[in-house]
């Protein structure tokens, strides 16, 4: 029946390549005959066969195709599109990879280099700077501790707002030298009322406590604090730290890191370390522990310790007031707000310094969902501030041209472009796609010897999680997807580039034993658990693995399979908490 029916089909095509081929001679004769006066036998002949050869020549490539050479000529032709224009566009993407695989191995070599000299020399904060524990006298009074504002930003955070106010309001500091200002931009009516109760709870306790709302969220974050620095009561502080409302801040912390703002005037910024107390719950948060304690370890230590400059993570830090007003107060022209800051703070000559003794603790996000809408926010707002802050950063006249260079190229470029693109393009892309075009050949330095650097000085500072390095590897390669497709919002200012969404809290829900369910629980919707973006490129990477198993001489396909299978496993939602209303 089947046979048939390609008989039938191959006629109807035969039989319109036949009129076509008719027709066009046909036309050609008619032509001639115009343009003739005369006709003679000669000039018949020539029309019957110029006919003749027309059809021939498009019935032959039906036959042709008819006999099976149909994939042959694919075959051929995909041959001659990859030498004469795949080839090409993949060696210079090999050439650009490599190029920025090189300049972020220096970059991570040196903060290495840096963060190690700094611990094994034993170069601690209180050793590079003045620091004295802070004392009351008797003639004195409490007056000899500077008066410190805590703000405390959040949004409907009905999880964890008072495990944050409860910390602030136990901080080891004389209650009259201390204002508590919660910044609460909640829009559900409920959260508002609990929130403010749990101010009005610790008001009645002695606490200098605020509660502060607004009529509008505009600017998110940073719209809040600047706000809250408008009020008459905060020109008395000199000092302002700031908690997100899942962080929790050890009772001696102001004790701790005061000191180094009042014996150190040139310091605007003293930065603590996160701690985390949900880092156990699930593979993923132990990969977000990783990467943070990576982070904090050695590129907020190597800032600290050479240029005085890294960027503010945006909560368990204390700002030096005078600093925030002199750099020209919060901005919101970006999600990263407390990044924009720091940077043109460090721009009027303002140093930070990063202690990694203060822990805070705080919650990571333990949803994939809610942590992909974190890293969009954080790696789209960092390039859009490189963006926003090149020109003004080269114009300045008030730092060194090293420090300009510090921030511009390794600090942005580098850390916050580089190594976004080539993540994605090399280790997802250019590394799979070579497998089918065996013109192209990548140098061995360039897909082991330098990721393998880069992960064990990785491993080095993290060594109780070595075990959990291919884990690492595969699932940063699925967020590289992510952060490049930011990386190139931010640069571009494409749509959603000022995007915020506020990283969901579960604060103990996940721990407490499961409750009778009061409210109807919704169903969970396909959407929601699936992406299909990693799911698709899932496809793509079995395809080039079975093609280098099938046809390749190296062994890319191992790599490529587990990259493939850690894009499914993440496409189908098996990875992370999961709730329905993620």
């Amino acid at each position: 029946m089947k046979a048939s029916a390609v008989r039938v089909a191959l006629f109807i095509v035969l039989a319109a390549a036949t009129a076509t081929a008719a027709a066009t001679a046909t036309s050609d004769a008619a032509t001639a005959l115009l343009l003739s006066t005369s006709l003679d036998a000669d000039w018949l002949g020539n029309v019957s066969r110029s006919v003749r050869v027309s059809i021939s020549r498009r019935l032959g490539f039906f036959l042709r195709w008819e006999e099976g050479d149909f994939l042959d000529r694919i075959v051929v032709a995909w041959r001659v599109a990859r030498k004469m224009a795949v080839a090409p566009l993949l060696r210079a993407a090999v050439v650009l990879c490599l190029a920025m695989s090189v300049m972020l191995l220096v970059e991570v070599v040196s903060m290495a280099a840096f963060s190690l000299s700094v611990k094994l020399l034993r170069r601690r904060p209180e050793k590079r700077y003045k620091w004295e524990p802070i004392k009351g006298d008797l003639e004195s009074g409490n007056l000899g501790y500077p008066m410190v504002l805590v703000q405390i930003p959040m949004y409907n955070e009905i999880e964890v707002y008072k495990l944050s106010i409860g910390a602030a309001c136990g901080l080891s500091w004389p209650s009259d030298r201390i204002i508590i200002q919660v910044l609460d931009d909640s829009t559900d009516p409920t959260i508002k009322d609990l929130v403010e109760l749990e101010c009005k709870f610790w008001a009645s306790k002695g606490m200098n406590i605020y509660y502060e709302v607004r009529g509008n969220r505009k600017g998110y974050k940073a719209g809040a604090l600047k706000e809250g620095m408008e009020h008459s009561y905060v020109q008395q502080c000199e000092f302002v730290a700031i908690f997100d409302s899942d962080f929790q801040p050890e009772s001696d912390f102001l004790m701790r890191a005061i000191p180094f703002l009042v014996y150190n005037p040139n310091i605007a910024l003293v930065q603590a370390r996160w701690d985390f107390v949900n880092s156990t719950e699930c593979l993923m948060t132990r990969i977000q522990k990783m990467t943070l304690d990576y982070h904090f370890k050695v590129e907020q230590e190597a800032g600290s310790s050479t240029f005085g400059f890294f960027g503010f993570n945006g909560t368990a830090g204390v700002w030096r007031k005078s600093a925030i007003d002199e750099a020209g107060g919060w901005k919101d022209r970006t999600t990263v707000e407390d990044m924009d800051l720091a940077v043109r703070a460090s721009l009027k000559g303002w140093k930070f310094v990063y202690v990694g003794d203060i822990k805070v603790r705080s919650e990571l996000p333990s949803t994939f969902k809610a942590y992909r809408h974190q890293q969009h926010r954080w790696t789209c707002g960092a390039a859009n501030l490189f963006r926003k802050v090149a020109i003004e950063t080269v114009m300045t006249k008030e730092v060194s041209f090293w420090k300009k260079f510090h921030v511009l190229y390794s600090f942005f470029f580098v850390r916050k472009v580089v190594a976004h693109i080539v993540t994605f393009i090399l280790y997802c892309i250019v590394i799979p796609v070579s497998v089918l075009v065996p013109e192209v050949s990548i140098p061995t330095w360039g897909v082991v010897y330098i990721p393998t650097t880069i992960t064990v000085l990785n491993a080095i500072r993290n060594p109780r999680s070595i075990h959990l390095m291919p884990f690492w590897i595969l699932f940063e390669n699925v967020m590289s997807m992510h952060r490049m497709k930011a990386t190139m919002v931010g640069l571009f200012e494409a749509g959603g580039v000022n995007e915020w969404v506020v990283t969901e809290k579960l604060g103990d829900t996940l721990k407490g034993k499961p409750e009778t369910q009061i409210l109807e629980k919704h169903p969970i919707r396909l959407r929601d658990r699936f992406t299909f973006s990693e799911i698709g490129f899932a496809v793509f990477l079995f395809f080039c693995a079975c093609y280098n198993v099938a046809f390749g001489e190296n062994y890319y396909y191992i790599y490529i399979c587990l990259q493939a299978l850690a894009f499914l496993v993440v496409g189908f939602g098996y990875v992370g908490t999961f709730t329905p209303n993620s």
